[in-house]
């Protein structure tokens, strides 16, 4: 089992920035890939950024140039996932959650954190 708990939301002007932070605990040995999902009421969750155990990255177009996804490892075990958010957009408004995915195939889920963009 993984756990996965997020912080860094909240109210932020457009055009500014903001850090998500999301720190796994339990199995992260298991974890193979960390990334942000963003959902708005009424559409699905999407991808926001993904980064591999590797070190590969992987960024949904909306974000590219704006967001960037790091993270710290821990013994070779991926143990926290950064999301910078720069020059932010009211469209960039949502629950972000974070994710991880093991090599058993599970997926595990943060419980979201709010990010909300002001005009």
């Amino acid at each position: 089992q993984v756990q996965l708990a997020e912080s860094g939301g909240g109210l932020v002007q457009a055009g500014g920035s903001r850090r998500l932070s999301c720190a796994a605990s339990g199995n992260i040995f298991s974890i193979t890939v960390m990334g942000w999902f963003r959902q708005v009421p009424g559409k699905q969750r999407e991808l926001v950024a993904a980064i591999s155990r590797g070190g590969s990255t992987n960024y949904a177009d909306s974000v590219k140039g704006r967001f960037t996804i790091s993270s710290i490892s821990r013994d070779n075990a991926k143990d926290t996932v950064y999301l910078q958010m720069n020059s932010l957009k009211p469209e960039d408004t949502a629950l972000y959650y974070c994710n991880a995915q093991s090599m058993y195939g599970n997926a595990y889920w943060g419980q979201g954190t709010q990010v909300t963009v002001s005009a």
